[in-house]
């Protein structure tokens, strides 16, 4: 499954919808929180590069297919 490009914002509201908690804010950098997983997620305004957003999918313990699911629009 082809992942889309995706900004860091659009990976907070997808990381939102599954749970996730925004727990704090360093600079451009978020972690956001959900049980034991923390996820540092880039807010730098381009689109996030692909081994990145591969390594956040997998910190948060989803899969491809349901990061995809939570990109789409409600």
């Amino acid at each position: 499954m082809k992942l889309p490009q995706c900004t860091g914002r659009e990976v907070l509201r997808a990381l939102m919808k599954a749970g996730f908690v925004k727990v704090s804010q360093r600079g451009s950098h978020v972690k956001m929180r959900k049980g034991n997983r923390t996820v540092p997620v880039p807010l730098h305004g381009r689109e996030i590069p692909k081994g990145t957003l591969l390594k956040i999918i997998q910190q948060a313990g989803l899969t491809k297919e349901e990061f995809v699911e939570l990109c789409k629009d409600p």
